[in-house]
């Protein structure tokens, strides 16, 4: 242990509050004590889980914040943990939020679909899936008029007039509690009084001979008991509410919820982390963390007897309850059978893996002599100078992060490599200057030195504090090493370090060649029709919407392009041009 920090702990107040470990400065770790003196030392004393050794050993100094009371602890620690995403921290590891139908609280209420949780409204769900809610709110919006439009207009729309709205723009005085009624209780599980409805009318229709109408309420049946039939498991309450449970062992925790939504399972979360120190403390964090914006949407949290009444009812308050029999104890059962399965699974799937990036990071903090988090790769494309593009990715918290790739179409006339690199390299960090946005730990660039030479000349002149380093490649276009420093590091290929190297390299070549693809195959396509007389850029962007290729217009017939909408002569001229296209 080092002096400095023995000495500190020795100065530790006996009493309840937050303690923050450090790395150079920067929070790696927050936890709670009711005696920080003792949870403090406990760190640096006896044998630990291998998450906890590597903590330990990337300490150099702590901090701490002492609290009136353990419950103010906790409330701090979950505010600390936000504001600082501590790497050691089990943090919520992906963004899945479920979507919730909501009947709006406006004048003239609407029913949608949203994964928002702000909204001034009647929440019903979550559902399992964006299309099971678009489904059930799509079916019945043709059922019941509610409003369509988001802004309502001067006049009557087509709703209005196929009976799936009753038109607020002309129609002041409507009454909508009936409807609001009827939806809120097929929305809270009473499916089969609707259903019930529907089929009285679809034989009502069939027996007026009105075959049209009969087939429109049978077809609204079938998918309403589509929408149904999945929720197999029910508690007669039509209460929404989840059920935890967990397994753990010496250093993972497996933690399991079963969704249950209007006395109906639909779902089932899992997740399974590695965790510091004390497991219990850890699971309830996360728990804090997770339900933080859906305690509201929920009913009750049924917990399995692993818990402590008053460590559940300290975060969630009387929602939170243990049960000991019934059928809600049979459903805790269950989630803890799954989290034990998921506990017994998690090396075979994950673990592997996880070590595999863990150790691939450290071998790149060595070689930087910097923590690497993200990290962002960039390679640039054309063919023979036509069509520049380049595809940029982002690797973060141990994955790749899809939602921040980004495709550049480039503006540099010339296909200098370095001229390419510079413009990708000052487009992307300039705009994330502007947007006041965090910067990647490191940045990967496809090439060697003139790459690396382009790409920091602009990281230096934005004044940015970001590692430039290139992936060479061999001459089948395969990964040979990395460039860094003016020299070029060799890289065992069993090394974790160039399998790791080579799956971004993989990824950002995939990635900017597709794009590439399709920018020079619709590139083609338009200069092929920007030859045709009487194409204009209205007609042009109408067929490049409509076909997919230029076989596909060759093939067409006159009578289909005119029916497009294309008008007789200039179907002719399109026909005689591409008559010897092949």
């Amino acid at each position: 242990m080092d002096n400095n920090i023995e000495l500190r702990i020795q100065t530790l107040p006996e009493k309840p509050g937050c303690y923050l470990m450090e790395h150079n400065q920067k929070v790696i770790y927050v936890g709670k004590a009711k005696n920080l003196k003792n949870r403090v030392k406990s760190y640096f004393v006896g044998a630990h889980n291998q998450k906890t050794t590597n903590m330990v050993s990337d300490i150099t100094d702590f901090h701490f914040i002492v609290t009136s009371t353990e419950n103010e602890s906790l409330i701090l620690e979950l505010n600390l943990i936000k504001q600082y995403k501590p790497k050691y921290n089990i943090l919520l590891m992906d963004d899945k939020t479920y979507p919730y139908i909501i009947l709006t609280n406006e004048p003239y209420p609407r029913l949608i679909v949203s994964r928002e949780d702000n909204v001034d409204a009647k929440y019903f769900g979550p559902y399992p899936s964006s299309y099971s809610a678009k489904q059930t709110a799509y079916i019945l919006n043709k059922i019941y008029p509610f409003r369509k439009c988001n802004k309502i207009p001067k006049k009557e729309c087509l709703y209005y007039h196929i009976n799936e709205c009753l038109a607020p723009c002309v129609n002041k005085n409507i009454d909508y509690t009936v409807l609001i009624s009827e939806v809120t209780k097929f929305l809270k599980g009473d499916s089969l009084s609707l259903i019930s409805e529907i089929e009285k009318k679809m034989y009502e229709s069939s027996e007026n001979l009105d075959f049209e109408k009969a087939k429109e309420y049978r077809d609204l049946v079938k998918e309403l008991k589509n929408t149904t039939q999945k929720q197999v498991i029910n508690i007669n309450d039509n209460k929404t509410r989840d059920f935890i449970g967990y397994d753990y062992n010496e250093n993972i925790l497996s933690l399991n919820i079963v969704n249950m939504v209007s006395g109906h399972i639909i779902d089932n979360y899992q997740i399974v982390f590695s965790y510091i120190k004390d497991y219990k403390e850890e699971l309830l964090t996360y728990l804090a963390l997770y339900y933080e914006n859906k305690i509201n949407h929920l009913d009750e949290l049924v917990f399995s007897e692993q818990f402590d009444i008053l460590d559940i009812e300290q975060l969630f308050s009387s929602k939170a309850k243990i049960v000991k029999i019934g059928d809600k104890k049979k459903i805790v059962d269950m989630s803890i059978r799954n989290a034990t399965e998921n506990l017994k699974n998690y090396y075979l799937l994950y673990q592997h893996k996880n070590e595999y990036l863990y150790r691939a990071l450290k071998e790149l903090e060595d070689i930087f002599g910097k923590e690497i988090v993200s990290i962002e790769s960039v390679d640039n494309s054309h063919l023979f100078g036509s069509d520049p593009i380049a595809g940029l990715i982002k690797f973060e918290d141990y994955q790749f992060n899809r939602k921040e790739y980004r495709k550049y179409h480039l503006k540099t006339s010339t296909s200098s490599d370095y001229d390419s690199m510079k413009e990708v390299v000052y487009r992307r960090y300039y705009r994330l200057l502007c947007e006041n946005k965090k910067m990647p730990d490191l940045l990967l660039v496809d090439g060697g030195q003139i790459q690396v030479h382009a790409a920091t000349q602009i990281i230096k002149s934005l004044n940015l504090d970001i590692i430039v380093a290139g992936l060479i490649k061999n001459d089948n276009h395969k990964l040979r090493g990395l460039y860094y420093n003016e020299k070029e590091i060799n890289i065992d290929k069993n090394d974790d370090l160039f399998k790791f190297l080579l799956s971004i390299s993989e990824e950002v070549h995939r990635f900017s060649i597709t794009f590439h693809r399709k920018t020079h195959t619709k590139s083609s396509f338009m200069s092929v029709l920007e030859k045709v007389d009487g194409v204009g850029k209205v007609k042009k962007n109408l067929l490049l919407k409509h076909f997919s290729s230029i076989t596909e217009i060759k093939n067409a017939t006159i009578e289909e392009l005119v029916n497009f909408g294309i008008d007789k002569k200039t179907a002719n001229n399109l026909k005689e041009s591409l008559k010897y296209y092949d």
